[in-house]
């Protein structure tokens, strides 16, 4: 089974071009892998499933998330995606491949990462990528129309508050999560719980899988002015 192309084909992103890219990305995860301690898994299928195609279940919601900014008035040039706490470059180099034209800012605050995200996105020919090296807390505020995260702290009052504040109003925080029951805990422990929406994921072979089935969720919280105000 050719787990990267058959993944492809089944979230509907049949494209040669996306394809070899991701399998570039793939290659140079294990290559780096052991030296930086990227992801939790060394095979090519791990790596594809696990981290590639889990990244890539969200394409459909983002690209609704993308839809929604330009109805409300922001120019497709205009608006910035970014992938905060970025580390191997999940999810955000395989969302920028899948879409080539809007920009991508990854975020890694490590020294060693940040240069190897540089390195993916020479390699794989990404000009609508660029790296920054820096804390979530030391960013410019109000810069990211869409921020996506994944496998990163879980959510509490002081990281939601700096989120947000990075995210221009009417944007969007997309959390890449596992199970529903895990994001209503971490949700309501919160002082003051955001409106927000639990999306559900497909990841072919990994939440579809009877002998390891997995939930995957989207979780989507929307930068509104009161959000960001409260103390």
């Amino acid at each position: 089974m050719d787990a990267l192309h058959e993944g492809l084909r089944l979230l509907g992103l049949e494209s040669a071009g996306l394809a070899e890219k991701m399998d570039a990305y793939i290659r140079t995860v294990q290559t780096y892998n052991a030296k930086y301690n990227l992801v939790n898994a060394d095979s090519y299928d791990d790596i594809a499933i696990r981290h590639v195609l889990d990244s890539l279940s969200g394409v459909v919601e983002i690209k609704r998330l993308i839809e929604r900014r330009i109805a409300d008035g922001v120019p497709q040039d205009a608006l910035v995606l970014a992938d905060i706490g970025s580390g191997a470059g999940l999810p955000g180099i395989p969302l920028a491949a899948a879409f080539p034209a809007f920009r991508f800012v990854l975020v890694e605050r490590m020294t060693k990462r940040a240069d190897f995200l540089r390195h993916c996105a020479e390699t794989l020919a990404l000009q609508n990528v660029r790296v920054e090296e820096n804390q979530a807390e030391r960013l410019a505020q109000s810069q990211f129309d869409i921020a996506a995260f994944r496998a990163f702290r879980p959510l509490e009052k002081k990281m939601l508050k700096v989120l947000l504040r990075i995210i221009k109003e009417g944007g969007y925080l997309a959390a890449y999560k596992a199970r529903r029951e895990k994001i209503a805990a971490e949700m309501n422990a919160l002082p003051a719980v955001p409106a927000y929406e639990v999306i559900p994921l497909t990841v072919p072979f990994l939440t579809q899988r009877t002998e390891d089935e997995r939930e995957r969720n989207l979780v989507v919280i929307s930068r509104q002015r009161q959000a960001v105000s409260e103390s």
